[in-house]
């Protein structure tokens, strides 16, 4: 258990369920999606941009294909980052530090980075051309709120 939720349990009771309590660090919390950790910034993007901007099944298709996309390529990125600290593990561990080699992981770095930023800029371009005004104002609320990362 993560050491913010025991605390709140000591403050709020040791039980849960059925108690009626609603925290945010909670499991029950009402929002579809609104742990951080995925691809725009909530655990269920998918699930979290069709309940708040009213998504049709057409739309949510596309925007689940604009996702995957985004989700490979952050994956990517992952991969890229370990061969990064794995490359400045090896210039750390070596007989004499080589500048050269370290610039090599660093570049590695940010390449990856500059990728991923590219695939977001894609991403939100094909997501603005697949919603209505409406929807786009309340994709761009949901930004500017804080309840949806880029």
């Amino acid at each position: 258990m993560r050491p913010r939720m025991m605390m709140w349990r000591r403050a709020h009771g040791a039980g849960c369920c059925g108690e009626g309590r609603v925290h945010p660090d909670h499991h029950h919390f009402s929002d579809p999606g609104w742990e951080g950790g995925g691809p725009f910034g909530v655990r269920r993007p998918l699930r979290f941009l069709a309940w708040k901007l009213g998504l049709d099944d057409p739309q949510i298709a596309e925007l689940a294909a604009i996702l995957d996309t985004l989700k490979t390529e952050r994956a990517q990125a992952a991969v890229d980052e370990r061969r990064a600290l794995s490359a400045f593990a090896d210039v750390m561990a070596a007989e004499r530090f080589d500048p050269g080699e370290a610039g090599e992981a660093a570049g590695i770095r940010a390449k990856s980075a500059e990728r991923v930023q590219q695939q977001v800029v894609r991403a939100l371009e094909r997501i603005h051309a697949l919603l209505t005004p409406e929807q786009r104002s309340r994709f761009a609320y949901l930004i500017r709120s804080g309840a949806l990362g880029l």
